[in-house]
């Protein structure tokens, strides 16, 4: 008698194809949007969070997670033949996944992304679609740039923190700075990556762990703001250095591919913590937990599905 297994059947290539454990992080990435807009009103006696334009939460986080997942589709759509050398057993070079069914899919859930953040305003809408046309360029020229590979994935991810703060268009011109934080911060992710196939340099993980260093000094830099609690953060941002610090150490002492899938994997996931800990600041103590609580969905889901 045949035995039925879900990884055996098509769909669930195309889950891999969609990464599910990074749509955690960009959901993460929408929550710390939203608590910068002001839409988190905490009643501290009470001890209780008001979330204000719920509905409009509700369309960006189904845009990001279109946003996110076609961005992915994409990325194995554009190195396919790369794959076939290199990672012969992912769905689209083993053959689980149709390759005209994954630009399909991977178009659809861009359009989803797209039309779901113009839900809540045209300038949504407008963020949603310069961060799809982002991915594309990293997708199909950009990853293969020393230097514009590590910044225009940044970009994706600043547009999708600006994407949350868009839940009230008129905070964007206010909070564009956020942006520059996951910039600065996914670009060490991007820069240490280059090297998960063949292996890397100390130098480029030196450069890494110097551009994080530099996204938790402007964490902490926010404090200036008058909203802003940094002392919020503090038990956040030692979590986040305990996951992220002694991965990239470890990769940049022995630049070996294994070890550098495992930094890359740990900075991937731990971006949800460092969300977590930014939206502690604007939102207080509890609505950081809130954020947080998506790292241990995400790392199930990253034991099912691959992160890089």
């Amino acid at each position: 008698m045949e035995t039925f297994s879900l990884r055996s059947q098509p769909i669930w290539a195309y889950l891999q194809l969609m990464r599910p454990a990074n749509i955690l992080t960009a959901w993460a990435d929408i929550l710390v949007g939203y608590a910068a807009a002001g839409c988190i009103t905490v009643n501290a006696d009470a001890g209780f969070l008001t979330f204000n334009s719920f509905s409009s939460l509700g369309w960006l986080v189904l845009s990001t997670s279109g946003l996110y997942g076609g961005g992915v589709v994409f990325n194995d759509v554009f190195d396919l033949e790369l794959d076939r050398q290199e990672r012969p057993e992912r769905p689209l070079p083993s053959d689980r996944a149709s390759f005209t069914n994954a630009v399909v899919l991977g178009s659809l859930l861009l359009i989803v992304g797209v039309l779901a953040a113009s839900q809540v305003s045209l300038l949504s809408g407008g963020i949603a679609f310069v961060v799809a046309l982002t991915a594309l360029i990293y997708d199909g020229f950009g990853k293969h740039q020393v230097w514009l590979s590590p910044i225009n994935m940044g970009l994706c991810r600043g547009g999708n923190w600006l994407l949350g703060v868009s839940v009230l268009p008129v905070m964007v011109t206010e909070r564009w700075f956020l942006a520059l934080i996951p910039i600065i911060y996914i670009s060490a992710v991007t820069a240490i990556s280059r090297g998960e196939v063949e292996g890397g340099s100390r130098q480029t993980g030196i450069f890494a762990i110097s551009l994080i260093l530099l996204g938790l000094i402007s964490v902490f830099a926010l404090g200036f703001l008058e909203n802003y609690s940094w002392y919020f953060i503090v038990p956040f941002v030692i979590l986040f250095a305990l996951l992220v610090l002694p991965a990239f150490v470890k990769a940049t002492l022995n630049p070996d591919p294994l070890l550098i899938q495992k930094a890359v994997k740990a900075g991937v996931l731990s971006l949800i913590v460092l969300d977590s800990a930014i939206a502690a600041g604007f939102a207080g103590f509890s609505y950081g937990l809130i954020v947080l609580s998506l790292l241990p969905l995400s790392v199930l889901l990253a034991r099912l599905f691959a992160v890089t």
